[in-house]
């Protein structure tokens, strides 16, 4: 069993399963133990069925299903007895997130709740468990490759030995780096902003509802659907002014309007256990004037003219001037990511970007562009392309980074393989037999074990 797919399916087959607990099952039945959890025949049915229905582009079939269940079973069983588990807390972030991602799908809560005969708080009661358990093997699983690393001797020998037919095809790419620049919000804009928000918390103390001002007037989309509510937050999770506040507040109690880089805020204390806090905010942001973004426009034309005029380079003009702290200190580098390197396929580039470095040239410095950071904030930024590399055949003087990547997947799995063989020479493993026609591919799974 392969590292990644045992990950992929793990997280990805059973978070919709427990949707179809309302559908007409076949007859049921145990169809394998491992330690003292049971697998159901309707198990199987139900995560083969979600998955060929999600079409999630890779191809397994109804014993690959079966057997992953098993293996989802080993790493329950084993996490157990190792002491590994997962917080309600994570719980319940990962509920959220999932019960978001499916109101997606449908368009709203209601056409989910209609589509699938239940509440959200139904479906969420009914996932609680196979998420923990997702959680927990996900988990288990990462603790048996730890601290697993591949040496640059291992990445060339993993490379030599794929088959030539085998050497991914790596799409277009480029290399970029970016100086940006904020608006700077006039101090009309930032004073109604404020005097809004203090109206807001006048009324919630008058008896409003906080959770339906947060509904009505939040611009935070992680909890404006939720009434603006947060739970569970412990210090490190959000910008440190806002903690500086959240934290200091007594339970009940509303602060005053105050700033951070998103915007203003009113923050409520709904419960504090230690260094753990439960909480609504309410979040609006000063509005953007079209002289404020002729300004920010205006200042990189200027950045752009000094480094034109040898002044000072593409580096140091990003460290000395530019907005952005992900990039600034590398000298305007960007990364991605998913993948851990600087390259960005040509495909993985919003549009906005992909058509201001689509005609450039490698060197070449865009003009000052408007775009929306990852948090939703209005800015502008110049572009400069450091590298373009063309369709090729992975290679290890361009693709380094990935084929350690792959190489490194490679030696995990094998340490999953032989942590499995190992845990199955102690685990209590019972397949009925015959039961379905995957003999052949799971007899590993009870040959260590007495009938």
């Amino acid at each position: 069993m392969q590292l990644k797919k045992a990950i992929y399916l793990s997280l990805s087959l059973l978070c919709f399963s427990v949707l179809t607990q309302g559908q007409p099952k076949t007859v049921d039945g145990v169809v394998a133990v491992v330690g003292g959890d049971i697998i159901l025949k309707s198990d199987i049915d139900e995560q083969y069925d979600v998955f060929n229905r999600q079409n999630f582009g890779e191809n397994i079939s109804y014993c690959g299903v079966f057997e992953e269940l098993l293996f989802q079973k080993l790493l329950i069983h084993h996490a157990e007895i190792d002491s590994v588990t997962v917080g309600e807390d994570e719980v319940e972030s990962n509920m959220d997130r999932r019960i978001e991602q499916l109101i997606q799908q449908m368009g709203d809560q209601k056409k989910l709740e209609e589509f699938y005969g239940k509440s959200v708080v139904e479906i969420k009661e009914e996932m609680r468990i196979l998420i923990r358990e997702q959680l927990t093997a996900q988990r288990m699983q990462m603790t048996v490759v730890e601290g697993i690393e591949v040496t640059p001797s291992e990445v060339r020998e993993f490379y030599e030995r794929l088959p030539e037919d085998s050497i991914p095809l790596i799409n277009a790419e480029v290399e970029l780096r970016q100086i940006v620049k904020y608006p700077e919000i006039s101090k009309e804009a930032q004073q109604e902003v404020i005097d809004k928000l203090i109206g807001l918390k006048d009324r919630i103390e008058n008896g409003t509802s906080f959770s339906s001002m947060a509904i009505l007037y939040s611009e935070d989309p992680g909890s404006n659907k939720k009434g603006g509510e947060y739970k569970a937050i412990q210090r490190g999770v959000f910008v440190k002014e806002f903690e500086a506040i959240a934290f200091n507040l007594k339970k009940g109690q509303i602060s005053d309007p105050f700033k951070t880089e998103f915007g203003y805020h009113i923050v409520q204390l709904l419960e504090k256990r230690g260094e753990e806090l439960d909480l609504r905010h309410i979040l609006i942001k000063p509005k953007l004037t079209q002289d404020n973004l002729q300004e920010a426009k205006a200042y990189l034309d200027s950045i752009l003219v000094g480094i034109s005029s040898g002044d000072m380079t593409f580096d140091e003009a990003a460290m000395k001037y530019s907005e952005d702290e992900q990039t600034k200190f590398n000298g305007g580098q960007m990364s991605n990511f998913e993948s851990g390197n600087n390259k960005f396929e040509v495909s993985q580039l919003d549009r906005g970007l992909f058509s201001v470095i689509n005609e450039m040239s490698e060197d070449e410095i865009s003009a000052p562009n408007f775009y929306q950071s990852q948090d939703q904030r209005e800015a502008f930024r110049i572009v400069r392309v450091d590298a373009k590399y063309a369709p090729h055949k992975a290679n290890l003087d361009l693709d380094f980074t990935r084929i350690k990547g792959f190489a490194l997947q490679e030696k995990q799995g094998r340490l999953v393989q032989e942590w499995k063989d190992e845990k199955l020479l102690e685990t209590f493993v019972k397949v009925n037999s015959g039961y379905y026609p995957c003999d052949d591919q799971l007899k590993g799974w009870n040959s260590n074990n007495n009938d």
